[in-house]
């Protein structure tokens, strides 16, 4: 969002007669008022995009959503309504323009962003649909969600991101005045894997089998095939699902076997085979943070995609409120 808005008394009458039915009539009346007064903020357009009616209600709604809160009556000259107006105008400008970007989303990266939400959360396809039935929301309305997603982005980067310049004195410099978020503490490794799985009593010529699809394996991995798609193929472990994706570990967490066997692997290489009582694995360290100030060599996209964004909101309210309120038919009331 543009702004920082990104979103009874109750009495009891005692008396009888004609004091209760005075008292019943207060009551009546007042929540008619009360009503009425509702209805009104509910009905009373303030603004408009293209037509369709931004109600003081709506206004009320957004601000409340984003934490401040409107007080009750006429609120059109607090500066919160303002704000909460201006964004809601944008928002609206935002979802207009995303329609233009309707038909530059497809399947494919609908199903790329959800492998991407279950390898950032380390859960299976299974784990992430009943996640989202506990939560009462639906795999095809989930799937709506990442498409919504997927245009936003696509209309960032089309429309600022690829429109701003990084140069390297600008990402050495910001290297160099933060130079703890570049500290690492403690020693992690990211890790994904095939098993290849071996029978706990397994005879000598399948132990000898299981050995040979985990070196196919390998050998197709080390020459470049996808490692995804190969544990996928290959696994016997229930991370074959997010494509062999095991998660973050410290040494400590890792089997002494596994961690003898990645030892002297650099990150983005894959391991030898290694045995162990689970049967044949094949390692990939996608990463491996070794304590002390990492080299500005391996962050530097980092911090080239941090001060993109940053530029790219600068550059968000210049854009609405220059480019796309030409593009739209934008009226206020207040």
């Amino acid at each position: 969002m543009l702004s920082e808005v990104d979103f009874s008394m109750r009495r009891i009458f005692s008396s009888v007669g004609l004091t209760l039915r005075l008292a019943a009539a207060v009551v009546v009346c007042a929540s008619l008022a009360v009503g009425i007064a509702r209805a009104q903020e509910v009905d009373k357009v303030v603004a408009s995009v293209d037509g369709d009616p931004i109600t003081m209600h709506d206004v009320r709604v957004f601000t409340e959503s984003a934490g401040k809160t409107l007080p009750p009556g006429d609120p059109t000259q607090e500066p919160a309504f303002k704000e909460g107006l201006k964004g809601l105008i944008a928002e609206k400008l935002l979802t207009e323009e995303m329609k233009r970007y309707d038909d530059k989303i497809d399947e494919d990266q609908i199903d790329n962003y959800i492998k991407d939400v279950e390898q950032d959360r380390n859960i299976t396809d299974a784990q992430l649909k009943e996640s989202l039935m506990q939560n009462g929301v639906s795999w095809e309305d989930f799937r709506k969600h990442a498409k919504v997603e997927l245009e936003k982005m696509t209309m960032v980067n089309e429309e600022l991101r690829e429109h701003v310049t990084i140069l390297p004195e600008q990402i050495e410099a910001y290297y160099k005045a933060h130079p703890e978020q570049f500290t690492v503490k403690e020693e992690k490794y990211k890790l994904a894997q095939i098993l290849v799985a071996v029978p706990a009593n397994a005879t000598p010529a399948q132990v000898a089998a299981a050995k040979a699809k985990a070196e196919e394996a390998r050998k197709k991995a080390i020459a470049g095939e996808d490692f995804a798609e190969l544990a996928k193929q290959y696994s016997d472990d229930e991370s074959k699902a997010q494509g062999g994706e095991l998660g973050v570990f410290s040494p400590d967490d890792i089997m002494d076997e596994i961690l003898a066997g990645i030892k002297n692997v650099p990150a983005g290489e894959i391991s030898p085979v290694v045995r162990t009582k689970h049967g044949f694995h094949i390692i990939k360290v996608e990463r491996h943070e070794v304590p002390g100030v990492r080299p500005l060599a391996l962050v530097k996209e980092d911090i080239r995609n941090h001060l993109v964004d940053e530029q790219s909101r600068g550059r968000m309210q210049n854009w609405v409120e220059t480019e796309l309120v030409k593009q739209h038919d934008v009226e206020t009331l207040y």
